[in-house]
């Protein structure tokens, strides 16, 4: 007997972590944004912030365009999507 994945069911899980680990990324600057915290640059947690934009948008292409499970393994562990 062999496991069959739904490969739409797993994109689904890959862009629900791929959320996940983004909040994460942005946190520390989201606080320095809406805090105004004294001394910290916003400018550069601005920058940052448009930095994981980018960075989690083409990940979530990739997951998109993943054709099959194997694809979107890789896309997920590349993007450390598990930890």
């Amino acid at each position: 007997m062999s496991i069959v994945v739904n490969l739409t069911k797993a994109k689904t899980i890959a862009h629900e972590k791929r959320r996940i680990k983004r909040e994460q990324e942005f946190k520390p600057h989201d606080d320095i944004i809406a805090k105004q915290i004294p001394g910290e640059d916003t400018t550069k947690a601005e920058t940052e912030r448009a930095k994981i934009r980018t960075k989690y948008a083409t990940i979530q292409t990739d997951i998109d365009n993943a054709k099959t499970v194997d694809a979107l393994k890789t896309v997920y562990d590349n993007a450390s999507l598990g930890e």
